[in-house]
């Protein structure tokens, strides 16, 4: 048979109860505290009108309408829309590869739709920061707001080969000689070429 050795208990102190769980209290309000300033903060993406469809990648160009904002509604930065020389190349809006926009505006895309219009409120660590563009109206340490219109998106290696096809399409208008369909127009007070009334 075994034996059990008996440890005598000593009887708890007046208010040692007390202290023992506020001392627990206290010791997982610092884990919750902790836990929480750990967490980074999110971009966040409102659906203003819905989109469709799939959703643009990391390496993706996307084709937006956009306005930035501080949070005291100063606006800092609008697209401004790109006049092409030829219709149907490219979507309308302002084309931007995602992987090289600030680390937030590229997560926000992600969460959007073609065709949808978006709130999205991007914190300062994934924005500029404490260290804002030079001359930018944007203060140290600033969160952004940006009301997005994601026209359209498509990989960049398809963005790569339609800029390449609009580039030749160019040349080879200004190469044409006048007169001839697709040729640049003469200047003004040029003489008509022969055979153009």
């Amino acid at each position: 048979m075994t034996e059990i050795t008996r440890v005598p208990l000593q009887p708890i102190g007046k208010g040692s109860l007390t202290k023992l769980w506020i001392g627990i209290a206290l010791a997982a309000l610092a884990a919750i505290a902790l836990a929480w300033a750990s967490v980074p903060e999110g971009v966040t993406v409102e659906e203003v009108r819905a989109g469709q469809g799939a959703y643009p990648g990391a390496t993706d160009v996307v084709f937006v309408n956009y306005t930035g904002r501080l949070d005291d509604g100063t606006v800092f930065d609008q697209s401004q829309p790109i006049p092409l020389p030829v219709e149907g190349i490219l979507p309308s809006g302002t084309p931007l590869p995602l992987d090289n926009m600030l680390p937030g505006f590229g997560e926000a895309l992600m969460k959007m739709q073609r065709g949808g219009t978006y709130v999205a409120e991007i914190p300062a660590s994934k924005a500029y920061g404490d260290t804002p563009p030079p001359g930018a109206p944007i203060p140290p340490g600033a969160d952004l707001n940006f009301t997005i219109e994601l026209i359209d998106f498509m990989p960049r290696e398809e963005f790569e080969g339609r800029v390449q096809a609009l580039q030749q399409m160019m040349q080879q208008q200004m190469s044409a000689p006048p007169g001839v369909e697709g040729a640049p127009p003469p200047p003004a007070g040029a003489p008509a070429p022969q055979g153009a009334q």
